[in-house]
């Protein structure tokens, strides 16, 4: 078999190709199928199969969409209940293409619908399509279902499902099973995962905490501790993908355009993807500065842990030649119905951004109020400015009327990318005093 793994760098997703002969099987795809199509063309093989190992929080999966274009079965547990046509997948099934044959394992933890894919071929190599349940160094997090989507069950539940899954459900498989893993280091799927984009069983028994012997108490302890916050988007995402997405190329093709903002409502949130310093020199009133300039900027993530699911707004790109390309990122997590129109700044905004005196704020920090929006397991392990008020930055537009409003405000985070978005949140809501963005100049703090 020829297997292909493609990666969605600021999501730190995986998703793969299985070629065996003229057949092709996929697993958890991508809201764009176009990569996958043209995998197929190159090989002059015929999409028969998707498999699903569990409804994603994440980002929104194609499924539906290629069981349309292409012909292909949906492959996916019982479990999941979904809305859209399938085919059960669970222990004890089993679905052969060419020399290869697949079998599904129930593995709960991640979620309760959780399932592994094994594929074996002719030449008897195993190879496992583990999902969110089995990372490279770590295990899928067991709290997403508390707070995502309609379909709930309560994460200490999941934690000692995983712990049986870890300790049973992979017994059967040879060390040199490869595993392949729907997301890495980066993913909000997990907390400790490893850079690396592929592992061995063995590999994997050898050094992931979870495979160490341990009680189930001491499992369900570590699994739970310190897991990093959950966006306001994962819900919805998983209620999308369990029904189904819309065609992705017209869902984004439906997004009115704007050159200018003579037209819009006011009333309405604006999201400024520029890069942080086009954005303070000048801006829409009340925009929130959320940059999209390169793959290192999250904006999926961060746009949707900032601005709530079916919550409306515009969006601001550089140029209309950043237009696509931005659109298509944001539909990865379904916000793009929620677009308003974008808009590109031909005539130039008018709201500037208040500029630090770097001197004054290092002679006399305690003439401001200094808000960290870091996360609060990095704060833990350490606080750039022993009186600072943490509030994270996805819990900021909730919780900005915890500020005092007495001193000027500075911003910070680890490194600038989120201070940008922090400020400008401040700065829409509090217009009594000056609001700061410490940026990258908090490297002379830490």
């Amino acid at each position: 078999m020829t297997i292909k793994q493609f990666e969605d760098k600021p999501l730190a997703h995986y998703s793969y190709a299985i070629v065996s002969g003229d057949k092709m099987a996929l697993v958890d795809p991508a809201r764009d199928p176009k990569p996958y199509y043209r995998f197929a063309e190159e090989h002059n093989a015929q999409i028969i199969a998707v498999f699903e190992t569990h409804p994603h929080a994440d980002f929104i999966s194609s499924h539906l969409q290629i069981k349309k274009e292409a012909g292909a079965t949906i492959y996916t547990s019982k479990m999941v209940g979904a809305d859209y046509p399938h085919t059960p997948f669970d222990e004890g099934d089993t679905l052969v293409m060419g020399e290869v044959t697949f079998s599904a394992i129930n593995t709960p933890g991640h979620s309760p619908d959780s399932i592994t894919i094994h594929a074996i071929d002719s030449d008897n190599n195993h190879v496992i399509f583990s999902g969110d349940t089995l990372f490279i160094g770590d295990v899928g997090r067991p709290d997403l279902r508390e707070k995502a989507g309609n379909m709930r069950a309560k994460r200490e539940e999941l934690a000692k499902a995983m712990y049986q899954t870890i300790t049973h459900k992979y017994n059967a498989l040879p060390d040199t099973t490869i595993v392949y893993p729907a997301h890495g280091a980066g993913s909000l799927c997990g907390k400790n995962l490893s850079s690396e984009a592929s592992s061995t069983l063995g590999n994997e028994r050898m050094g992931n905490w979870a495979f160490k012997k341990q009680t189930e108490k001491e499992f369900v302890a570590q699994i739970l501790a310190d897991q990093p916050f959950i966006p306001s988007y994962f819900g919805f995402d998983v209620d999308i993908n369990k029904r189904g997405a819309d065609n992705f190329e017209s869902s984004v093709a439906d997004v009115p355009f704007l050159i200018g903002s003579a037209a819009i409502n006011k009333d309405i949130l604006v999201v400024d993807t520029r890069d942080a310093s086009d954005f303070k020199k000048g801006h829409l009133p009340g925009a929130i500065n959320i940059m999209a300039c390169d793959e290192d900027d999250k904006i999926e993530t961060w746009l949707g842990a900032i601005v709530q699911p079916e919550e409306p707004f515009y969006l601001v790109v550089s140029s209309i030649t950043k237009r696509q390309a931005v659109l298509e990122r944001i539909g990865k997590i379904g916000y793009e119905k929620q677009i308003k129109a974008i808009i590109t700044p031909i005539k130039g905004f008018k709201s500037t951004s208040d500029q630090l005196d770097m001197e004054a704020f290092k002679k006399r920090p305690g003439n401001y109020t200094i808000v960290d929006i870091r996360n609060k397991s990095e704060v833990n392990e350490g606080k750039y400015f022993e009186n600072a008020i943490n509030i994270p930055l996805n819990e900021l537009r909730a919780d900005i009327d915890d500020l005092p409003k007495d001193k000027p405000i500075v911003v910070h985070c680890a490194g600038g990318y989120r201070s940008a978005a922090g400020t400008s949140i401040v700065a829409r809501n509090i217009t009594e005093v000056p609001v700061f963005d410490l940026g990258e100049n908090v490297e002379e703090f830490k």
